[in-house]
């Protein structure tokens, strides 16, 4: 039996899931994105007018990812310093890996989880960065 988890201050999902699952004493995050509670505009991310990214800024979005996952974690009575595995996935390892790197260094300094970076293609909607978690709680 596992409880479904939302938070009220991360962004809505984008299809039909829930921001988090408990399971025992594990906490299973759906994929965490960049975007903001109640607004359609990304942060850090320019669109034309055909929804076609034209500029994106990979810092601004890592942080609001790490504060979103933040967001989960605190609502379903975790932490960040509970978390113990990251998959990370980026949609241009090349250029933007250093720069995800550098923050992640920064957030994770005192809590080292294991962690997977993956290139893909695509996310669902027009960000260059999403986060898969685990946590105990």
């Amino acid at each position: 039996m596992s409880d479904k988890i939302n938070s009220s201050k991360a962004p809505e999902p984008v299809g039909l899931y829930p921001h988090a699952r408990k399971v025992g004493n594990l906490l299973f995050l759906s994929g965490v994105g960049p975007r903001v509670r109640g607004c359609k505009d990304i942060p850090g991310v320019t669109l034309d007018t055909y929804g076609n990214i034209i500029d994106y800024n990979i810092a601004t979005q890592c942080r609001n990812v790490f504060d979103n996952v933040r967001y989960i974690l605190e609502e379903a009575g975790s932490s960040w310093d509970n978390i113990v595995d990251v998959t990370v996935f980026l949609t241009n390892m090349k250029a933007d890996f250093a720069t995800y790197n550098a923050l992640y260094a920064e957030y994770f300094k005192d809590n080292l989880p294991c962690r997977t970076t993956c290139e893909i293609n695509s996310l669902p909607t027009p960000i260059a960065i999403e986060l898969k978690v685990i946590a105990t709680i």
